[in-house]
């Protein structure tokens, strides 16, 4: 399993290769973002840990060429930018996870596994459908009544995990488990925040609606007229 980890700082590298490879990971390591983009692009990896105050080329632009190119590495953004609005960048520019420092590293390693396994685990070819929407797993496209519909990779996990749990009211919790793998604070409203994204993109101007508010309890997928 090889991973790419871009981090200026070369102790908390250090520490972070040291751990994972004890774990049996391979890790290469770039310390500044140029380098990283390069490697990035040129060689495959099975998950890119990438930090965002980099040199030379931010960890959000290395995200943003990463994804023009590939849609489907995991990418775990390690920061210490932690605010709603950091998430909301990260996720928006295609990140799958997102780890702020000061971090432990049992936590790290047990997102390592999660989006290595949940790769490991993608249904290539599956066509997901209700009503009028298709999602098509493997070739990363959404469409509705015939037109096609562009996500982000954020909004596409999400609507793919609703899509798989059709008819199932999911909670906040269980959205951020199994689509975030990540913890938010309370006040967190990341997850409401992109269930809107997708409304508009998925919802607007169709009929019937299909992503609905269950009060207190979460969201759900289903036909509603």
């Amino acid at each position: 399993m090889k991973i790419l980890l871009v981090e200026d700082e070369p102790k908390v590298s250090a520490f972070i290769r040291r751990g994972l490879e004890e774990e049996n990971y391979e890790v290469e390591v770039a310390y500044d973002g140029r380098f990283g983009r390069q490697l990035a692009l040129t060689h495959a990896y099975e998950l890119v840990i990438l930090d965002v105050i980099l040199p030379h080329f931010s960890g959000l632009e290395v995200l943003q060429a990463i994804r023009a190119q590939d849609q489907q590495v995991p990418i775990l953004m390690l920061t210490a930018l932690g605010t709603t609005t950091d998430k909301l960048l990260g996720f928006d520019g295609g990140a799958d996870d997102y780890l702020v420092k000061p971090f432990d590293f049992p936590e790290l390693l047990a997102r390592v596994r999660a989006l290595t396994r949940r790769r490991g685990q993608e249904t290539k070819g599956a066509t997901l459908t209700l009503a009028d929407l298709t999602l098509d797993t493997a070739a990363k496209t959404v469409t509705r009544g015939g037109q096609p519909i562009k996500l982000t990779a954020r909004e596409f996990g999400l609507l793919e995990l609703f899509m798989r749990h059709k008819g199932r009211v999911l909670s906040r919790a269980e959205i951020a488990e199994n689509s975030w793998e990540d913890s938010f604070d309370s006040g967190s409203n990341v997850i409401d925040v992109y269930v809107n994204y997708l409304r508009n993109k998925v919802d607007k101007g169709f009929d019937p609606k299909l992503i609905h508010t269950v009060v207190g309890m979460g969201y759900v997928m289903r036909e509603e007229f």
